[in-house]
């Protein structure tokens, strides 16, 4: 099937998050690839996803998994060639698939060939002005220009070494020290990166997810972090005319080209200025990734996010896990059912049992919330994190950025599981002599796409159900809902024409309201009665 332009599709899409190093591997590598990828397309859309979402697959040293990029304009050989990509994109398109690029604009890698000769050039290159050099502070320039912690923890600044051997200026970077920060007050960074833009747009891309996209703009005086005063580099002012200028780009080109922020903010109206009909055209919602299992936190999460899109017009979206945070079905089987990086620890038990249930629930749930949703890859086969991942295999600059009190982000990014009893499940081609770059779990393999294909109780089935009956519901999607009474501890909402989603998050069963048909359950029912953690679809009358 081909894509036919209609209302924007990003208003109402299910996308897939695809990880390229952990979904499949092509070569033979131990790594995934673009050839991988290609080769496992009928999986998703036999999934129903109306798009895909790469995470970054550039030409990168890979100190932080390829958020540390030297080549916006290529592909690093470990996943392939831009050849390759230039066909993916184009089979997608032939599959009704569209595709989502991740551009990282905060920062680059250390091998950038701007930061290189920055460095290279010693005090008066020209590029330094390109990124965030200062001298240091106190005698000799010993002490960093700030005391600001990075979003990985730890300090933010590094010192160079000039030319001549004698140590230099620092240059700043909010995560890991191979990842300058860019200046964003610069001209010719903003040039570039609109470059990059349209050098994307031109090969076919749909859209454009930006990383870290809150963090760009920096105030020059450099102040430390204050509670009572704007923060020095998080959602500063000076960003929204940067997303003005990529949003005309965007605007420019044929078929409703889209911009999806990454925009972790607590405060819903400055979220919202990201989405002003000028700027972005879409944002992650962070709020309700991390929202309690409970249904009081969710239903004001829920409310909260509707009501801060309204009056932009921008659709909201529904995530439940991503490529950063703990996978949802661990989550959810802890007795903190919430995600925070400030409280994600080792050593936490966990009921996985009843994880994979809530889980399920919480699939239905955000498929039937007004918006676009988001799929994060493995979530269809009810994968949970992996925790046990040897010290010596750990990868994630986090892990040791923290002092090794984060366990990092390895245990959501393992490689998926496709067929077979033993590791790599699939992952590689068989006789592939290489391992895969993270270990899997031997108890995955009843969490292979082929065990679970065909059973009408598995998690996989659930997914594809639940995408069928949203692409072919016209209450579904973009829209809006109206709350329905209901028991204490249910979620009950109405989307028209006809449809009504119940979630029991008590630990009673309860009565399902009159309706004409069951349309879907995420587990199974208790006769005309809806079990704890359990959630339905149901066809009822229009208002």
């Amino acid at each position: 099937m081909s894509i036919v332009d209609s209302s924007p599709w990003w208003r109402s899409a299910v996308i897939y998050q695809v990880y390229p190093r952990s979904f499949a591997d092509g070569n033979g590598d131990g790594v995934g690839d673009v050839a991988g990828i290609r080769s496992r397309l009928d999986h998703l859309a036999a999934l129903g996803v109306d798009a895909i979402w790469y995470s970054p697959w550039y030409p990168s040293p890979m100190a932080d998994a390829g958020y540390d990029v030297s080549d916006y304009r290529d592909i690093d050989p470990v996943f392939g060639t831009l050849t390759e990509v230039e066909a993916l994109i184009t089979e997608a398109h032939a599959l009704g698939i569209r595709t989502i690029v991740d551009v990282v604009p905060n920062h680059c890698s250390d091998a950038h060939p701007w930061f290189r000769a920055a460095l290279a050039g010693g005090p008066d290159a020209p590029e330094r002005e390109l990124f965030w050099f200062r001298a240091g502070r106190g005698p000799g320039g010993d002490l960093p220009p700030t005391d600001w912690t990075g979003e990985f923890g730890g300090p933010t600044w590094t010192r160079t070494t000039d030319p001549d051997g004698t140590p230099g200026d620092w240059y700043l970077h909010l995560f890991a020290p191979q990842q300058p920060d860019f200046n964003w007050d610069h001209p010719r960074v903003r040039a570039e990166f609109e470059a990059i833009l349209r050098f994307w747009f031109d090969r076919g891309v749909d859209g454009i997810r930006i990383d870290s996209a809150g963090l760009l703009v920096k105030d020059g005086t450099l102040p430390e972090v204050h509670p009572d005063r704007p923060h020095p580099f998080r959602d500063q002012d000076g960003v929204h005319d940067v997303y003005r200028a990529w949003r005309r780009i965007a605007d420019s080109y044929p078929g409703e080209r889209a911009l999806v922020g990454e925009v972790w903010l607590p405060d819903r109206q400055r979220f919202a200025h990201y989405l002003r009909p000028d700027e972005l055209h879409t944002a992650f919602n962070f709020d309700f990734l991390g929202c309690a299992w409970d249904a009081t936190a969710l239903r004001e999460s829920i409310d909260g996010t509707l009501a801060a899109h309204a009056p932009v017009g921008a659709p909201a979206t529904w995530v439940l896990s991503n490529h950063d945070v703990t996978r949802h079905v661990t989550r959810y089987g802890r007795a903190d059912t919430t995600f925070s990086f400030a409280a994600k620890r080792e050593g936490i038990p966990t009921d996985l049992e009843l994880g994979t249930r809530r889980a399920r629930a919480a699939a239905l749930l955000s498929l039937a919330l007004p918006g676009a949703a988001y799929v994060y890859q493995g979530e269809e086969l009810g994968l949970w994190e992996v925790e046990d991942i040897p010290y010596a295999l750990r990868q994630d600059p986090m892990w040791e950025r923290s002092g090794r009190v984060d366990p990092g982000r390895d245990g959501c990014r393992v490689p998926l599981p496709w067929q077979g009893d033993d590791p790599p499940f699939g992952f590689s081609p068989e006789g592939a002599s290489a391992a895969p770059w993270l270990p899997q779990p031997a108890e995955w393999k009843d969490r292979t796409v082929r065990v679970q294909t065909g059973d009408p109780h598995s998690m996989l089935e659930l997914y594809r159900a639940a995408l069928a009956r949203r692409r072919a519901e016209p209450a579904l999607g973009d829209g809006a809902l109206t709350w329905l009474p209901a028991a204490d501890r249910v979620l009950a909402f109405a989307r028209e024409p006809g449809f009504t989603c119940l979630v029991n998050l008590g630990h009673e069963a309860v009565p399902l309201p009159a309706h004409e048909e069951l349309l879907l359950a995420s587990g199974p029912l208790d006769d005309d009665r809806l079990p704890p953690d359990t959630a339905v679809w149901l066809r009822t009358r229009s208002a």
